[in-house]
């Protein structure tokens, strides 16, 4: 039969369109099922975005528990973990960091602490200046108080021994005890109360007084020394006691001429009745203790004694009570920042949480961080120190009857936060 080429032509033609619409048609096909692949990737991305792995969570929880290692690596004796201890330090990393906003220059990089409650016990009955003015008045076999002094002593003692509060006085404590060594030479003064650190702490087993400071705080000291900071004490006590007492512990990184404290007068011993401004002491005197209290440092007089002796305004300060309050104020005033202790733990140490609570609330009106002695504190004296509830059997006093009696001279707000426990 004889073909038709026409035909044969028209066939191939529709053939290969039709192969072609099938390729076209596998070709559409693919990117669609590509789409539908595509489409369910980032949906399983998104689940773990919501939905993080187990693994990264437990990352999360290593690192923080090595920030929390390292923090108290800078400061021991803190508890593992302390808001208030991680709040100092990044404080401290804020201003020792040139390229940061918050730096403070090595010479402005002044810290103020107080010293009695704040870097040294001061509860009830353990306030070293007023134990060694009771020893110096009942119990030095080489003394003998005036009698109106003794009898001050005998009831302050009953009162501290039975946990009451101070008996009242027409002369405030600081001026009792400044008469009590009135003759004394400077360095016998000293030496009186380094032998007096050697006594067993009352109320405590495992200590004396001259080992009643804060671990802590005597490491955060060290931690700011290292870090730049100039480190001061502003204390109510007076204060050639105070520098004597940090010798071995604190002044290593504060040294006595970084001691600022309450003030027993002087005199030379050829001085006779001239003041010292018209008196030149000769090569034969001695200079002694004159037996009056100059100033008490507490309170506003905290501001005017950092103007005078140090003569710049601190940018760090730290105290445990309402006399610190006031200095607490002038930091703040000027851009610094201020950390308070609460007396809160009854187990480790003499306490209140009527005190600590109302204190704290003050603290929080000024913008004040607290620190708790209970939480913040891995430990306080050391594991030797244990607490001992005990008190002295005395004949009954008109201390021990009477109702407490209004602050005297020397009480101020300071004491009215601090109840015995």
């Amino acid at each position: 039969m004889k073909r038709n080429p026409a035909l044969i032509l028209a066939i191939l033609i529709m053939s290969l369109t039709a192969c072609g619409g099938a390729s076209k048609g596998q070709e559409q096909s693919q990117p669609a099922e590509t789409a539908v692949q595509i489409e369910a990737e980032p949906t399983e991305a998104e689940d773990q975005t919501e939905a993080p792995p187990a693994e990264t969570e437990d990352q999360a929880e290593a690192q923080q528990e090595e920030a929390d290692a390292e923090h108290a690596e800078s400061i021991p004796y803190w508890t593992e973990g302390s808001a208030v201890a991680d709040s100092i330090i990044s404080y401290v990393e804020a201003v020792t960091e040139e390229t940061s906003e918050s730096y403070v220059a090595p010479e402005e990089r002044i810290a103020i602490f107080d010293f009695d409650g704040t870097l040294y016990g001061e509860r009830y009955p353990t306030y070293f200046d007023t134990c060694l003015f009771i020893h110096r008045a009942l119990h030095d076999e080489n003394f003998t108080a005036p009698e109106e002094i003794r009898e001050y002593a005998s009831a302050m003692e009953a009162a501290l021994y039975n946990y009451l509060p101070e008996p009242d006085s027409d002369k405030s404590t600081a001026q009792c005890a400044a008469e009590c060594f009135k003759g004394m030479t400077v360095e016998e003064y000293r030496e009186y109360v380094r032998n007096y650190m050697s006594t067993p702490i009352f109320g405590f087993e495992g200590m004396t007084y001259g080992e009643g400071f804060y671990k802590p705080m005597t490491a955060l000291v060290q931690y700011l020394s290292e870090n730049g900071f100039t480190v001061f004490i502003s204390s109510g006590s007076e204060r050639a006691m105070v520098r004597e007492l940090i010798k071995g512990t604190l002044d290593e990184w504060i040294p006595s001429d970084r001691v600022i404290g309450s003030t027993f007068s002087l005199i030379a011993s050829g001085q006779g009745s001239k003041a010292g401004r018209k008196y030149t002491i000769t090569a034969d005197d001695r200079i002694l203790m004159e037996g009056n209290l100059l100033t008490k440092n507490q309170n506003t007089n905290k501001v005017f004694s950092i103007i005078d002796e140090i003569g710049q305004c601190p940018v760090l300060v730290f105290g445990n009570s309402s006399g610190d309050l006031a200095m607490a104020q002038y930091v703040l005033q000027h851009g610094g920042k201020g950390y308070m202790l609460l007396c809160d733990d009854l187990e480790r140490d003499y306490g209140s949480l009527e005190a600590a609570d109302k204190f704290a609330d003050s603290c929080e009106k000024m913008g004040l961080e607290t620190v708790s002695m209970k939480n913040d504190f891995a430990t306080i004296y050391g594991d030797n120190a244990v607490k001992v509830e005990e008190s002295l059997e005395t004949q009954e006093t008109p201390a021990q009857t009477q109702e407490a009696p209004a602050d005297s001279e020397e009480q101020t707000e300071e004491q009215e936060l601090e109840p015995a426990a």
